[in-house]
Formats: C-alpha cells, sequence, structure tokens
C-alpha cells in the first residue's frame, strides 16, 4: 500500500508535528470525505511507500529523514510557481523552497523529489509571457535537482471562481480565462521545450487531451519510481502498482490518502482543496497534534491506542 500525504492539505508544511506522533504509533484515523466514514490506515505494517505533498517541505526535513530511516521509500511532489501575492497570499518565496528541495535531493538523492508547476493559472497577473518567463527561471534554478515536472491548467470550480472573486474584489482587481484547448497546447509545447533544455520531462496531472509532443499523460503517485528511489537507496523493493485514478484522466496508482480538504491555510485563491480560506484558517489553528485524526470529526470520541509500531 502506498500513503498519500497529502493532497488534500499541505501536511510537511503545516502538520508535521501530527504526522510524526501518527507514524511513530503505526496508524491515523481519517476521515472519507464523500460519505464521512472513518477508516483505520496503516503507517507501517503493509506500507510500501509514502507520496507527500507540499509547498514548503523545510519544517518536514527530519520527518523525511524518519521516515526513510525506518526503510519506506518517498516521493515528494513539491510545487512552486511564483505567482503574485494576490494569487498566493502565504506561499514561501521561491528561492526559499527551491533551496528546501535541493537540500532533499541532497540528502535523499535525485528522483525523490518531483517539481510541481500547476495550476497554470492564465490572468491579468499572470498572462501566458509571464509563465514562459517564470518557468524558465524557476527551472534554471532547479536544473540537476529534479527529473520531471508536473503541469495541469487550473481547473475553475465553482469554488475557485468564488475565491478569485474575492481575491479580485479585496484589492487591485483582476482578471482570469481559461484558454481554448489550442491556446494551451501551444503554451505547454513551449514548456515542455523549456524544461528538456534542462534535462526535465514534462508530464501532465489528469489532462489527457492536452497531451502534446514531450508531455505524457502523468502518474502523479507512481509505484515505479518508489522503486527506483528504494534501489537507489539500497534497499530494493516491489511496490504494488494498481492503477486506480481518482478522477477522470488520473493514472495514479492505487494509495490511501491521510488528509483532510478545507484545512490548509496557504490561502491560494485556486486551490481546488479548500472552499473557504476562512475555514482552512479556523481549523488549522483549531489542529490537536495529539490526536489520532488530522481534525476529528463532530461526535466521535477517542480511542485506545493500538500498540506503536517501532
Amino acid at each position: 500500500m502506498i500513503v498519500s500525504a497529502s493532497y488534500r492539505t499541505d501536511i510537511p508544511a503545516f502538520y508535521g508535528r501530527w504526522f510524526l506522533n501518527r507514524f511513530r504509533a503505526g496508524w491515523v484515523k481519517a476521515v472519507n470525505p464523500y460519505g464521512r466514514q472513518i477508516s483505520t490506515i496503516p503507517l507501517r505494517a503493509g506500507v510500501d511507500g509514502y507520496v507527500f505533498w507540499s509547498r514548503n517541505v523545510a519544517p518536514f526535513l527530519p520527518a523525511l529523514d524518519e521516515v526513510r530511516s525506518a526503510g519506506y521509500p518517498f516521493v515528494l511532489h513539491h510545487t512552486v510557481t511564483g505567482y503574485p501575492r494576490r494569487l498566493e497570499r502565504s506561499v514561501i518565496d521561491p528561492a526559499r523552497a527551491i533551496a528546501a528541495i535541493r537540500e532533499v535531493v541532497a540528502r535523499h538523492g535525485v528522483g525523490t523529489v518531483v517539481w510541481r508547476y500547476d495550476p497554470v493559472l492564465i490572468s491579468s497577473l499572470t498572462p501566458q509571457s509571464w509563465h514562459l518567463d517564470t518557468f524558465a527561471t524557476l527551472a534554471d534554478a532547479l536544473a540537476g535537482a529534479v527529473d520531471e515536472v508536473v503541469v495541469s491548467f487550473a481547473s475553475l470550480y465553482r469554488k475557485t471562481e468564488r475565491n478569485l472573486t474575492l481575491a479580485s474584489a479585496a484589492g487591485e482587481r483582476f482578471d482570469w480565462v481559461d484558454p481554448p484547448l489550442a491556446e494551451k497546447q501551444a503554451l505547454l509545447i513551449r514548456l515542455v521545450g523549456l524544461a528538456a533544455e534542462r534535462g526535465m520531462t514534462v508530464s501532465l496531472c489528469a489532462q489527457p487531451g492536452l497531451v502534446v509532443p514531450g508531455a505524457a499523460p502523468g502518474r502523479c503517485i507512481d509505484a515505479r519510481r518508489l522503486e527506483r528511489v528504494a534501489a537507489a537507496w539500497g534497499r530494493p523493493r516491489s511496490v504494488p502498482a494498481r492503477p486506480r485514478g481518482t478522477r477522470p484522466g488520473c493514472q495514479c496508482h492505487e494509495s490511501r490518502d491521510i488528509g483532510e480538504y478545507d484545512t490548509c491555510p496557504h490561502g491560494c485563491t485556486y486551490c481546488y482543496a479548500v472552499g473557504s480560506r476562512e475555514l482552512a484558517r479556523m481549523r488549522f489553528a483549531e489542529h490537536d497534534p495529539d490526536s489520532e485524526f488530522l481534525f476529528r470529526p463532530p461526535g466521535s470520541i477517542s480511542i485506545p491506542e493500538m500498540p506503536t509500531l517501532l
């Protein structure tokens, strides 16, 4: 089993102490975001590897060391876009993010980090020319540290448009668009070229209709990459690779996610995982790092700890 931590929230940036508490205990309680069923997910027994997702991995570096020391391969998906503050309220500066990525690679090797340049939002603050310049600058800074960059264009869900509208109304107004397919593909072709010049391949996250030469459908949760990491560490292992995408077009291998929506306080206006930035900040403030849940569901009760698996 692959554990995902988490495409629903930024556990490395904000909930690292909680993760380590649960990792040392060997299990976690997670709530299904749709039916609200509660599951117990093992974090050691039967686990083949971890996929982490973050915009600021620096606070989580000791946790990555501990996961590796316990014998579990991991891959970190780290988002760096360099967007203006109007779009990314609380994200760390790209230079700090890139320094942290390079620190992970220095400790654990090339292949452990995948750069995410997503979502690509076309707006009056970030026109296509802005993306080309920014992508090239970031790719220069990450050259040699990462071999893959995941790209996707922003999906303008109702909650995304609401958050963009609120951000625009709060100060200097800006506009955004969902470009036609041909325009997206033309931009993507140029990003593919920029990446290739710096030794990176481009993968598309759950948007197979945008495929262009040099950009294949991506597999963010990738058992084969976890196997390569394990082999590079001198601990070869077989990781089950059962295809089980989380949405149409998703190529990911099967995993169990331990995060929760509406809990990331980064405040990104385009985020699909946060419907209310105010709710996310409130829940972050109420978080209990000693709980078996990332966030305890209303009405649930504490249960005795299972034996610690060290």
